[in-house]
């Protein structure tokens, strides 16, 4: 891709926020699909299998060579489970948890991914890095409230302990795969290693849905509401991974990427305008220092 084809920054920034807020409305619509007793595996389901069409139309257009190279195909394999579990973990903590708080845990892997990085034999983290991952973990302490919560009695609301975990998991999930993406599988096409990442999560999530293996998972939703909000997160994500898809060569990731972090602000947004979640005003000022510090460390690890 030639640099005359990049799109200018102010464009690029433009779709990527689109992209963000789609995303964000996605996981907002998975709210309310589960509010409504919709299983966590037919979201999943429902998105990755549009998602697949989508994909799929694509790679029938460009006619990449879909061969995987010798050692490859494991790789493929453990990545499309870690996205997965990761999309698991994270819906599973969006159903218990407001969504802006599982998103803003859910999108600390980039200290995860240096951490790993570090110890499979990377360079470690700079000093600045060390301040900066320092500084998104004094925001979470800010954001979760964990001062009063651990001065409680119990947990703030029901599921609040295994929400939190959930979104770290899924964290850590994200930060595995992304590792393997840059050190196992960067030869591979983008086009057909997100085919076969996709693939694997909807075959894998229907696997889960016959096997019994969440209890509950497939279960339809019980209302009208619930099944508008599952075809609203199929659109949105598929949408949002479709665009980003096309449009990735030509907007200079590698200076933008960090834009995407607006998806907690519009979840955090959306939750409110929606689903009534409201922040105080110490979680919300814990909120800014974690994003804050997530795109430094993003502008970080770019230079």
């Amino acid at each position: 891709m030639t640099s005359s084809a990049v799109l200018p920054r102010r464009s690029a920034v433009a779709i990527l926020l689109c992209v963000g807020a789609l995303f964000a409305a996605n996981h907002v619509a998975a709210r309310l699909a589960f509010d409504d007793r919709a299983g966590l595996l037919l979201a999943i389901v429902c998105r990755s299998g549009l998602t697949l069409l989508v994909l799929a139309g694509f790679v029938l257009w460009q006619q990449p060579r879909l061969r995987l190279a010798r050692g490859q195909a494991r790789w493929q394999l453990v990545l499309g489970v870690l996205i997965a579990l990761q999309s698991l973990c994270l819906y599973s903590a969006v159903a218990r948890i407001p969504v802006a708080l599982a998103l803003l845990i859910g999108n600390t892997f980039p200290i995860l991914l240096a951490l790993l990085t570090w110890a499979l034999g990377g360079s470690p983290p700079t000093r600045r890095a060390s301040l900066l991952m320092g500084l998104i973990l004094c925001g979470l302490i800010l954001v979760l409230d964990l001062p009063a919560w651990l001065s409680a009695a119990g947990p703030a609301a029901p599921g609040w302990q295994a929400g939190i975990g959930f979104a770290f998991m899924a964290a850590c999930a994200f930060a595995c795969g992304l590792w393997i993406t840059e050190h196992r599988l960067s030869s591979l096409p983008g086009a057909v290693r997100s085919l076969y990442t996709i693939l694997i999560v909807f075959c894998g999530m229907l696997a889960a849905g016959a096997a019994g293996v969440v209890p509950g998972g497939m279960s339809p939703p019980s209302g009208g509401q619930g099944w508008a909000a599952l075809a609203t997160l199929s659109v949105l994500y598929a949408t949002a991974f479709t665009v980003l898809f096309v449009f990735v060569p030509r907007l200079d990731m590698a200076r933008n990427a960090p834009v995407m972090n607006i998806e907690p602000v519009a979840s955090l947004l959306f939750g409110w305008l929606l689903l009534d979640q409201v922040f105080g005003g110490l979680q919300l000022l814990g909120g800014a220092v974690v994003l804050g510090g997530i795109v430094l460390l993003a502008y970080s690890r770019r230079h």
